[in-house]
């Protein structure tokens, strides 16, 4: 049973490909078990108790980095975590597609400090709306990602490292492997 979902960035962009049942090989081969992948590559369910998010992390990292040759940052969400994030509603559920945007959650190492959270919150634009979770960001655009004034950029540099991934994603993969 998975205990935890992966979020890896930058997995087929930039030249790199890798399909599903490469991945799950890779992280069984590193000791992974109940393995499975979501849609595309970089969402990824595993088994492994008794390490942190940090260490299950910098495992992954480095063991893909060995394995694929290149760095691929990611993001570790707990089952009580999965359920956290899948069940809140930044913005109310009549707010969400009235515009046409699909509400994105950005995954953060860490839980922002308040100031990075104050500055960050007074970039959006009248097209964006953004709420903070425990280490997510939520941000639900007024239509495309790309059709957004808000400098992806300048969170980052703000935030850290992050990777993205839509509301939706993240509430199926919890519904499916983290339901109660």
């Amino acid at each position: 049973m998975p205990t935890h979902a992966a979020f890896l960035r930058g997995m087929n962009v930039g030249g790199h490909r890798l399909t599903n049942d490469e991945l799950r090989a890779h992280l069984i081969a590193m000791g992974f078990d109940g393995v499975a992948t979501f849609r595309a590559s970089g969402n990824v369910v595993l088994g492994a108790d008794g390490q942190s998010p940090g260490e299950l992390a910098t495992r992954i990292e480095q063991g893909l980095a060995a394995a694929l040759g290149y760095e691929v940052p990611t993001f570790i969400r707990d089952r009580p975590q999965m359920q956290a994030i899948a069940a809140l509603q930044p913005f109310g559920a009549d707010r969400v597609g009235i515009d046409g945007g699909k509400l994105q959650v950005m995954l953060l190492d860490s839980a922002p400090s308040p100031s990075a959270r104050k500055t960050v919150l007074e970039l959006a634009g009248e097209d964006d709306k953004l709420a903070f979770g425990e280490q997510e960001l939520y941000w639900l655009p007024r239509g495309g990602m790309l059709d957004s004034g808000l400098e992806l950029k300048t969170v980052e540099k703000l935030l850290g490292q992050m990777t993205v991934r839509t509301k939706g994603t993240v509430e199926l993969i919890a519904g499916k492997h983290f339901a109660d």
